[in-house]
């Protein structure tokens, strides 16, 4: 028999994590959670979105052992810890996400829950920590290090030996040059061609990179 999960957070990122999922077809996914009462008794993907995450405890009595979180992220990504640590609190396994086409070397080190979805490559010497998006079509390259948490977006560029802290977000099609540092929580804008290090908590966008002086994430 299958293991249950379930998916924590709908949206449209919960879709694509569904799609990976029952390509796969390894769990049975029993349900999704989410706080936005508009949706509860609706479907996505055909997977039923059950209530908020007072169902958790509930769904794990039912035997549920394994969770993913369904929230992408534009920028910041406190909420998809806070829903990979209310997981774990119940004792579920998070699990990691690979896409059939995703390209992921045997010598790259993959975190507990991270998702590796459609078309990206994570290359050799990589290490990703926990709950870490690469989203479609993204290249994390040869030795990078990715913090807990991270997202790295659509199409986005993370040449040789870069490092993103924690919580950090790289947008969509952004290029992060060779050994640079990203720090924790820090926003690398869409598009974004990044030269220099960004400090913790930065906001920087445009080609040169630059800092928007009135954005400092807490």
């Amino acid at each position: 028999m299958k293991p249950s999960c379930v998916i924590l957070g709908g949206g449209g990122h919960t879709r694509v994590l569904l799609d990976c999922l029952q390509r796969a077809d390894t769990v049975q996914v029993r349900g999704i959670l989410d706080p936005n009462p508009a949706l509860w008794g609706t479907q996505c993907l055909g997977v039923p979105i059950l209530g908020g995450d007072e169902k958790l405890e509930g769904l794990v009595a039912e035997g549920i052992s394994l969770f993913a979180v369904g929230v992408g992220g534009v920028g910041a990504n406190q909420p998809r810890q806070r829903l990979f640590e209310l997981g774990v609190s119940h004792h579920l396994q998070p699990m990691t996400v690979i896409h059939p086409t995703a390209t992921c070397s045997r010598w790259a080190t993959i975190g507990r829950g991270s998702q590796l979805l459609p078309g990206c490559i994570v290359n050799a010497g990589a290490e990703l920590g926990v709950n870490v998006i690469v989203n479609s079509g993204a290249i994390v390259e040869h030795d990078c290090r990715l913090g807990d948490h991270a997202h790295v977006a659509t199409g986005a560029r993370l040449c040789g030996s870069v490092h993103v802290g924690g919580r950090a977000h790289i947008g969509a099609g952004a290029v992060v040059r060779q050994s640079i540092v990203v720090g924790a929580d820090a926003v690398v804008g869409a598009g974004a061609v990044v030269v220099a290090d960004v400090v913790p908590g930065q906001v920087v966008v445009g080609n040169p990179a630059r800092a928007l002086a009135s954005q400092r994430r807490p």
